[in-house]
This record gives structure tokens, C-alpha cells and sequence, in this order.
């Protein structure tokens, strides 16, 4: 898609770890079930059979996409809701035990559902990172037990772009009895994702970060684990997430998975190179620019770095043309560094001057080159406004 279809053709937009554009195959599938094709799900008849049709192919393309069976597969509002269900409902399921297993870098919602569970009663374990933001798969083995109910660890990490060793610690959580839980949100459309092989019991999917719709997700709910509802009422998707379903929602999502099957593993690479460009190009012009992102295992498309000695959101600021985001989108717009670099071990001065770079299917190396001029631009002058002492910064 180009991205000239949905910005404006001077701005490049580089927050795909934000939200990214529906896809034009996602809209065109969406349409029929926005205008003539309105049935409810659960009607009787021939408009509400036909949405059922297509909620029912749609979780068989989001099934398919992550290896799973399409009776596995709960649809719900988004990444926020499925962790939310996953977590607390595996929670309310648990026998006895009270303890879950997290880490020190997750999303702020599995950091909120589990500070509902303490709030409860709940034993909280988070795991610490190294400095390159990944959690040591020996150390979870050496704090999961059998008082164990719950292992939440996200598969990508939202800012860093670091992959965790997610089918190692779920191997682990497994021996002990205890249920997995993975925030897959920023990982399914950018990388293979097969919940087979990562052996973990509940997946979340959120359709806005791969080119599905913003307010409609996916829980991967492996046959057999037990969770309980957070809500109840007509007992859609098995009576775990009840409500009338957003049916063209769902239809984009089983789109969007159709598109990132068939194009994930080319979209890698490319995006990959892009990013190697794009960070070869900033530091051969900004000397002590910081990369957080490590440089392996990790998404292709991710790069957060920092500043030095300047606040990023100033850089960002003067960069105006370059839409990205001061650390992780979700709590950006203020000065406080981001808990994510101050677990990796990162000085509050260098976080400060955090800035998330996360391209997408429709960058082009001209706008990579040009985001290179841009900032390069824009840290110079706030750099020098800093040393006239406009700035007061810190």
C-alpha cells in the first residue's frame, strides 16, 4: 500500500508498532458487511447466515496464519482485551495456585491485568532483561515452580523489537503445570508465528498492528486450556467473549491474515534492509547515537534509539514531516523514561532521548533516505538550541 494513500505525501509515517493503514484487500473486504450485507450472526436467516459465513472464514484465515484450529480462535476488540481474557481468565480458572510469572517489559496491558490479580491477593513474579531487553529463558526456569497458575511473556517487545524466548520458557511453565500466555500483538504479520512450535496455550492478536481495522483482535485459546469469562451474556465466541460480533471487523482481521500468509516472509527482508539503512544512515552522521533495538533476534522492522544529550520528543518535534513515536506509542507525550530502557539497565538521561523508528509495508528506501535528512536536521538544531541554553531540557 502506498502510504501517500492514507498521510500526506509530505509526511512518512514510520509508527507501524502504533497502528498501521488498512490494507486496500482489508477494505474491499470489509465493505459488503459495512452497507448491504448487515446480518447478525446469531439471526435465523438468509443475511444473518451469510455473516456467519464470514465470521466463520475468517477464523479459519486467522487460524491458519498462526497454526492453530479455527475452534481455537476467539475474536475479540483488539491486543488490550484478548491479554485481559487470557490472563485474568486463566486466573479465575486456576485451582489453588496463585502466582504468575511475567516479565519486567510488558505491555501496560498485561502490566494491568496482573496489578489486578495483586490487588486480589495474587503473587506477581516479574523477570528481569539484559541489557539488550531479553529475558534469560535459564533464570524464568529458575523462578517458575509448581505454585505457578500463569506465565504471561509477550512474544515482541513493543519498543525494543526484542524477541523473547517464549517456546523455551513455555516448555518450562508446561513441566510445572502451569498455563502460557503470550502477548503476540507487535510479532503475527511481521515474523512467523506458530503456536504449535512456541507450545504456549493462549496467543493475543491485535488486527491494527498488521493492516487489519483499529477495534478487533483475536485469542488463541489452545483446546483444552480452561479460562473464564470476563463478561457474560448471549454466549457468542463459546461464551468467553458474549456480544454481537463486529462482523466486518472480524472479516478485515481474517483478511489481514490472508495478506500477512502470503507476504510475511518477503516483507522481512525488505523491511529489514530498510531498517539497516535506515540506522547505518543516522549513525554515520550522529556521533553517540544509541541503538536499544538488539541486532539479532528481533523484529525486522523496529528501531528504537536514542538522541544524545537531547530529549527525543524535541527531536520529533522539529521533525515534523517524520511520524514516529517517543519510545512506546501507548505513553509517549511525556518526559518520564520509559520503564522498558530503565529495566534494560539504561541511564534516565540516554532514555530520555528515545525514539521508536517502526516501518511498514509501504516505505520506500527514498522515504528512508529522507527520514536520514530529516532527523539529522532536526538533532542539529536542537543541539544547538540546547547549547544556547533556549532548551532547558533536563
Amino acid at each position: 500500500m502506498a502510504l501517500s494513500d492514507a498521510v500526506s505525501t509530505s509526511s512518512i509515517y514510520l509508527d507501524h508498532n502504533a497502528t498501521t493503514p488498512i490494507a486496500p484487500e482489508v477494505l474491499d473486504a470489509m465493505q459488503p458487511y459495512l452497507t448491504r450485507s448487515f446480518g447478525n450472526p446469531s439471526s435465523d436467516h438468509s443475511l444473518g447466515h451469510e455473516a456467519r459465513r464470514a465470521v466463520d472464514l475468517a477464523r479459519v484465515q486467522v487460524a491458519t496464519l498462526i497454526g492453530a484450529s479455527p475452534d481455537e480462535i476467539i475474536f475479540t476488540s483488539g491486543g488490550t482485551e484478548s491479554n485481559h481474557l487470557a490472563i485474568r481468565g486463566a486466573a479465575q480458572a486456576s485451582a489453588g495456585r496463585r502466582r504468575v510469572v511475567t516479565t519486567s517489559v510488558e505491555h501496560p496491558a498485561t502490566v494491568g491485568a496482573c496489578a489486578l490479580l495483586a490487588a486480589q491477593g495474587w503473587s506477581i513474579t516479574r523477570l528481569p532483561v539484559s541489557r539488550d531487553g531479553v529475558v534469560d529463558a535459564t533464570t524464568a526456569a529458575e523462578m517458575i515452580g509448581d505454585d505457578v497458575a500463569l506465565v504471561t511473556v509477550m512474544l515482541a517487545q513493543n519498543e525494543t523489537g526484542a524477541i523473547m524466548p517464549v517456546g523455551k520458557i513455555a516448555a518450562v511453565a508446561r513441566s510445572h503445570g502451569a498455563v502460557t500466555h503470550s502477548d503476540a500483538a507487535q510479532a503475527v504479520g511481521k515474523i512467523d508465528v506458530n503456536v504449535g512450535d512456541l507450545g504456549v496455550d493462549l496467543l493475543s492478536i491485535a488486527g491494527h498492528k498488521f493492516y487489519a481495522p483499529k477495534g478487533v483482535g483475536a485469542l488463541y485459546v489452545r483446546s483444552g486450556t480452561r479460562i473464564e469469562p470476563l463478561v457474560l451474556g448471549g454466549g457468542q465466541e463459546g461464551g468467553l467473549r458474549p456480544g454481537t460480533e463486529n462482523v466486518a471487523g472480524i472479516v478485515g482481521l481474517g483478511a489481514a491474515a490472508v495478506l500477512a500468509t502470503s507476504r510475511t516472509a518477503a516483507d522481512q527482508t525488505a523491511i529489514d534492509a530498510l531498517r539497516g539503512q535506515l540506522w547505518s544512515g543516522l549513525a554515520d552522521k550522529i556521533p553517540g547515537l544509541v541503538r536499544h533495538t538488539p541486532a539479532k533476534s528481533c523484529l525486522p522492522n523496529t528501531l528504537l534509539l536514542s538522541f544524545p544529550d537531547v530529549l527525543g520528543r524535541d527531536v520529533l518535534a522539529r521533525a515534523d514531516s517524520v511520524l514516529a513515536s517517543t519510545g512506546s506509542a501507548c505513553h509517549s507525550g511525556t518526559d518520564t523514561p520509559a520503564e522498558t530502557l530503565l529495566a534494560m539497565g539504561v541511564s534516565p538521561e540516554i532514555a530520555l532521548g528515545a525514539v521508536r523508528i517502526s516501518l511498514g509495508h509501504g516505505n520506500t528506501l527514498a522515504q528512508v533516505e529522507r527520514a536520514v535528512d530529516i532527523l539529522v536536521t532536526a538533532f542539529n538544531v536542537v543541539q544547538q538550541d540546547r547549547k544556547r541554553g533556549s532548551h532547558s531540557s533536563w
